[in-house]
């Protein structure tokens, strides 16, 4: 019996001889995947004059849209620059061009992955399934997921639930754990909104009860609200996580020049001044300081600088 590549390659042989494309149906795709993994992402970069970054329009205040709508700002996004101007050094490109592309917390992994975005840095977790599809850059920010909810909701933490609504941004890992912990919780609903924003906003409205994200992206979007103190931040994180700059798979020199990049702005102290702007200083689009104290987890990984997930 003629195994699964034999008979691929003696069909490829028949369509060549009649004079089909059959053959590169087939079996091209891999052979120029390949190819593409081997030239690397700089040299994509070089060929093109242009490196493509991914960003964010509401993860305030890692990569969003303040004022210009064709200008991300934001912590992740100067540091997203700082990589720019290394792949500058490295290529010789001093005039390289940027293309922005918007990404989602849906397609973000499968826009890096394929190679339309070259680099992504906003507010992705470095986990170990998502490692299976794209690598990660040294870490940058630890996250503890928790609540968002009115001040006189009577929420305090997650065993406040019960029968309530709640929502939370399709496509995170606060998502999949709360919908793995939904029953136990006893949780009424579960509503999945397309970003940030739009999690808010159903908070806002009262059509949930409590908006369940990442700590510091919650003090965000209660940065852009009309009365930011009718709004607190409450419970215990169950779950505490990496962010990291997101590029394909396997590219170990770009991935060198993004690392390098990153560390360089720690080990400069750089990154406090840019921490300062950021996290404690009054921010666009409201000129809101959110007051985000840095945390000790985040000093020990500005130290010590890596990869893993935890």
């Amino acid at each position: 019996m003629k195994s699964k590549y034999q008979f691929a390659t003696l069909l490829c042989a028949s369509a060549l001889t009649l004079g089909l494309s059959a053959c590169s149906d087939n079996q091209a795709p891999n052979h120029q995947q390949s190819g593409e993994k081997a030239s690397g992402t700089l040299n994509k970069i070089k060929q093109s004059g242009t490196i493509v970054l991914g960003y964010r329009d509401s993860s305030i205040p890692f990569s969003y849209i303040a004022d210009n709508p064709n200008q991300p700002v934001g912590y992740a996004h100067d540091l997203q620059l700082k990589v720019v101007e290394a792949v500058k050094q490295k290529l010789n490109l001093p005039d390289l061009k940027i293309r922005y592309n918007l990404v989602t917390s849906q397609n973000r992994i499968p826009l890096v992955s394929n190679g339309t975005v070259d680099l992504e840095c906003g507010s992705t977790t470095n986990n170990k399934e998502r490692q299976q599809q794209v690598d990660f850059s040294v870490g940058f920010f630890e996250v503890g997921s928790r609540l968002l909810t009115a001040t006189d909701s009577g929420i305090k933490d997650f065993s406040d639930l019960k029968g309530k609504k709640l929502v939370t941004t399709a496509g995170t890992t606060s998502e999949r754990y709360i919908r793995q912990h939904e029953k136990e919780l006893g949780i009424g609903e579960i509503i999945s909104a397309k970003d940030h924003a739009e999690s808010f906003l159903m908070l806002q409205s009262g059509r949930a009860a409590a908006f369940m994200m990442d700590d510091i992206l919650l003090a965000g979007e209660k940065s852009k609200a009309k009365n930011p103190e009718q709004w607190e931040i409450v419970g215990t994180a169950p779950i505490n996580e990496i962010y990291g700059c997101m590029l394909r798979k396997g590219d170990t020199e770009f991935k060198q020049v993004v690392d390098d990049a990153i560390k360089a702005t720690y080990s400069s102290g750089e990154i406090n001044n840019m921490y300062k702007k950021w996290f404690q200083s009054p921010i666009p689009p409201k000129n809101i300081n959110l007051n985000f104290a840095m945390s000790d987890d985040l000093k020990s990984l500005i130290s010590n600088p890596h990869d893993r997930d935890q």
